[in-house]
């Protein structure tokens, strides 16, 4: 598995480095958003270790630059613990966010699940509701025969949902599954992703039905 160190603190690079190669990762690093554009274009990576606060290009808008160009799993590093910033940070797709300062081995094991979810995602089926096509193995969706952009998050979100149709699944049950982490307090990211994912999904919106006070289900 390889993946890409990103951050302008070298000491940062060379202690994940460090971790990384010892649970048998190949790893490259980058010091600031641009060089890590360009390394993405030039290789495949199974993760991208991004901080926010960078020199010449932040973290949000090269996550941004990646996203465009890659679907490759992005874990966020920041030393900010605002809830506006991780709720950008997921509406931008961000799969993971990890606060600084953070244990090497925790972030070792986030990058091991994220990898995970995204390598059994690619070999189950496709999901088919009237119109609406959920190709999970070429993680695309397509409304009525015409393609849909969803962003990573939304993606993960929906096949979760479909995946777990017709059952009730509170927003704490939807924030620990789909990103791995414990947001008790960050109930916004799920109605934000879901008022997105509905957005997207046209006509097949109604599938997507609140619990009220508790969360969302896919009904058919």
């Amino acid at each position: 598995m390889k993946i890409l160190i990103v951050d302008d603190e070298m000491k940062i690079r060379e202690v994940v480095m460090e971790y990384a190669k010892a649970m048998g990762y190949e790893c490259d690093q980058a010091n600031n958003g641009m060089d890590a554009i360009e390394l993405v274009n030039k290789n495949n990576y199974d993760c991208v270790i991004l901080d926010i606060m960078m020199p010449e290009l932040d973290g949000f808008s090269a996550c941004k630059k990646i996203k465009a160009s890659k679907d490759v799993p992005v874990i966020m590093l920041s030393a900010r613990q605002e809830e506006d910033d991780k709720l950008f940070c997921f509406e931008l797709g961000v799969d993971d966010y990890v606060t600084k300062p953070f244990s090497p081995k925790e972030l070792m094991a986030r990058i091991k699940v994220v990898c995970e979810r995204r390598n059994s995602a690619k070999g189950t089926q496709q999901y088919v509701f009237d119109g609406l096509v959920i190709d999970v193995a070429g993680r695309s969706v397509s409304v009525d025969g015409e393609r849909v952009m969803l962003t990573p998050k939304e993606l993960d979100l929906l096949i979760y949902l479909v995946e777990n149709k017709n059952i009730a699944l509170g927003r704490d049950k939807l924030l620990s599954a789909v990103w791995d982490s414990d947001y008790h307090e960050d109930d916004r990211t799920i109605d934000t992703h879901i008022k997105m994912l509905r957005k997207d999904l046209g006509p097949y919106a109604e599938h997507v039905v609140t619990i009220r006070g508790m969360g969302y289900k896919f009904e058919v």
